[in-house]
């Protein structure tokens, strides 16, 4: 090894929140120390305040208008890209995975390719929710009838404490594929991977504040972000059962739709449920005009 070689310094790198397409550090200048599971330092993650939560919220908000109008066949282009994306990046997120979930390289790798492949999933069910969801419903009368789903809106997620990757793209592509935008709350004591997508989902030409993640403690953030009026809907996965409650009750506040905790498996066929979780279904009435022996008239 060259004299060079040795003394080149190590480039550690920086972790940061990802809110509204951009990169800071928390408001509060916090961070706390991230560790694998044998108690080796990896990195100082950004401790989210409640003014973080409070930008990550207009963030959110801001960008909803132009991605739930978005055409579904649009949107499934983005996802896919993401996927591309992280396809690029495998090696980078294998290895903080590993370290994340404290499993082997080659499990990780498994991991990170099931992330992949259900980005891909949730890619190509953009376009076809409405069908499943959707459609001409029987009246007596001369009217068409039709129901069609819409976004929910702002969504909050409590990213899986046990799932830092698999289980975090699990709950984050099926919000953001059916037109909502997401507030994600990291996994606390493993919130790379989830820092680490955002770099991916900056570069994948999802627009800013479509997804805004943040990490820190999960009960301080997450707390400011179920009581927030701007919100309209909140994915506990990631909450135990002392803080889901608690956040459950603060959502009552203004009506959000709470989808409660439960034990998932994150490897199984994700199925269609977290799809339908954040959509609302709206049903408009349209006369069609007399109708007489000869059939309707339009």
């Amino acid at each position: 090894m060259s004299t060079e070689q040795q003394n080149r310094l190590s480039v550690f790198k920086t972790y940061k929140l990802y809110v509204g397409g951009k990169f800071p550090r928390s408001e509060s200048g916090r961070v706390y120390e991230v560790t694998d599971s044998k108690g080796n330092w990896l990195a100082n993650a950004p401790q989210s305040s409640r003014k973080d939560a409070r930008d990550a919220v207009v963030a959110a908000r801001k960008a909803f208008g132009g991605w739930s109008g978005a055409t579904a066949y649009n949107r499934g282009q983005v996802l896919y890209r993401v996927a591309e994306m992280l396809e690029g990046r495998r090696d980078q997120f294998v290895r903080e995975v590993a370290d994340a979930d404290g499993i082997s390289k080659s499990k990780a790798g498994a991991v990170v390719d099931a992330a992949v492949d259900r980005w891909v999933w949730y890619a190509g069910w953009t376009d076809k929710i409405g069908q499943i969801v959707g459609g001409a419903n029987p009246v007596a009368g001369p009217f068409f009838n039709l129901s069609t789903p819409e976004p929910t809106g702002v969504v909050v997620v409590v990213a899986p404490q046990e799932s830092s990757f698999l289980g975090l793209v699990s709950v984050v592509a099926p919000v953001i594929a059916t037109g909502n935008t997401a507030v994600v709350i990291a996994a606390e004591s493993s919130p790379l991977p989830a820092l680490s997508l955002g770099e991916v989902l900056a570069t994948s030409d999802l627009p800013g504040g479509v997804v805004n993640v943040l990490s820190g403690r999960t009960a301080e953030i997450a707390a400011p972000l179920a009581a927030h009026q701007d919100v309209n809907a909140i994915d506990l996965t990631g909450a135990d059962t002392a803080l889901a409650r608690d956040l459950e009750i603060a959502a009552a506040d203004n009506l959000k739709r709470v989808l409660r905790p439960q034990a998932v498996d994150f490897t199984a066929a994700p199925g269609t449920d977290r799809l339908t979780a954040f959509l609302e279904t709206k049903t408009v009435w349209h006369p069609t005009g007399a109708l007489g022996v000869s059939g309707s008239s339009y």
